[in-house]
C-alpha cells in the first residue's frame, strides 16, 4: 500500500491539506450535495444555498421549495433538499442547536456512529467529514475509489464501497489518508477512468490486476502541478 501511495505522489504530486478546515456541519451538507454530481456543480449549489440562507436555522425552517430552488444546479434537488432539512432538524433535536461541534471530542468510530445515525448519511459521507473537516487520518471510499482499489488488487471480494472502506482502514500508511484519497480521485479522473482507462500511461500498470487492462505503450510522466481538477471538499466555506 505504501508503494501505491508513493507512486501516486511521484506521478501526481503530494497534496497538502489546508490548515484552516471548515466546520463539520458545513462539510456534511457539502458532501450530501456532492452525491451523484460533479464537484463544480455541487460547489455552485452549496454557495447558492449559503447565499440565500446564511444561517443553518434559515435552511431548516425554509419552505422546501425554496431549498430545492437554491440547490437545483447540483442535481437531485428533490431528494437532497428534504434530506438536508431533515438532518438539520435532527441535529437541533439532538444538540439543541444546529451544530456538529461535539464531534470534535469524539473518536473516529464515535463520529461515524453519530453521523450514520442521521437519515441519509452513510459511511462515505461520515468519513469525508472526518478527513476534510476534522482533519483525521482516514480514507473515504466512494464508488470511484472503490473501483480503483479493486482494479489495483488492494482489496479482494469487496462488493461495495462500504466493504472496501472497512478493508482499507488498516492498510493506509500512517499520515497518508488525505494524500492517498486525493490522489486516488485525481488518478481516477486522469488515468484509470471507468469506461476507458488510459492503461498505456498508467504509473501503476504493474500493480493492476484488472482483467480488462490494456497495454502500456509510453513511459508515464509526472503530471503538471497545476493540472489538477477542482475538488469540492477542499473548497467548502464555513
Amino acid at each position: 500500500m505504501a508503494r501505491v501511495a508513493a507512486a501516486l505522489e511521484r506521478h501526481l504530486g503530494t497534496p497538502r491539506q489546508k490548515k484552516l478546515l471548515p466546520p463539520p456541519l458545513a462539510m456534511l451538507v457539502a458532501t450530501i450535495l456532492s452525491q451523484n454530481t460533479s464537484d463544480k456543480n455541487s460547489h455552485r449549489a452549496y454557495r447558492e444555498l449559503r447565499r440565500r440562507f446564511p444561517g443553518w436555522r434559515l435552511v431548516a425552517e425554509a419552505h422546501p421549495s425554496a431549498v430545492r430552488a437554491a440547490i437545483r444546479i447540483g442535481g437531485m434537488a428533490n431528494q437532497k433538499a428534504p434530506r438536508i432539512q431533515k438532518v438539520l432538524k435532527s441535529l437541533r433535536d439532538r444538540y439543541g442547536r444546529y451544530t456538529l461541534g461535539p464531534l470534535r471530542k469524539m473518536s473516529d468510530q464515535e463520529v461515524i456512529h453519530n453521523l450514520t445515525g442521521l437519515d441519509g448519511v452513510g459511511i462515505k459521507t461520515a468519513a469525508c467529514v472526518l478527513l476534510f473537516s476534522l482533519g483525521r487520518d482516514v480514507f473515504p471510499v466512494d464508488t470511484h475509489v472503490h473501483r480503483l482499489c479493486n482494479r489495483l488488487g488492494l482489496v479482494r471480494h469487496c462488493p461495495t464501497p462500504e466493504k472496501t472502506f472497512e478493508a482499507m482502514r488498516d492498510l493506509i500508511p500512517v499520515g497518508r489518508g488525505y494524500s492517498l484519497h486525493t490522489n486516488m480521485i485525481r488518478f481516477g479522473r486522469k488515468v484509470c477512468r471507468s469506461a476507458s482507462p488510459a492503461c498505456e500511461r498508467c504509473p501503476l500498470f504493474d500493480e493492476c490486476v484488472y482483467s480488462g487492462k490494456g497495454r502500456r505503450t509510453v513511459i508515464p510522466r509526472r503530471s503538471s502541478a497545476v493540472d489538477h481538477e477542482f475538488m469540492l471538499l477542499d473548497n467548502v466555506e464555513g
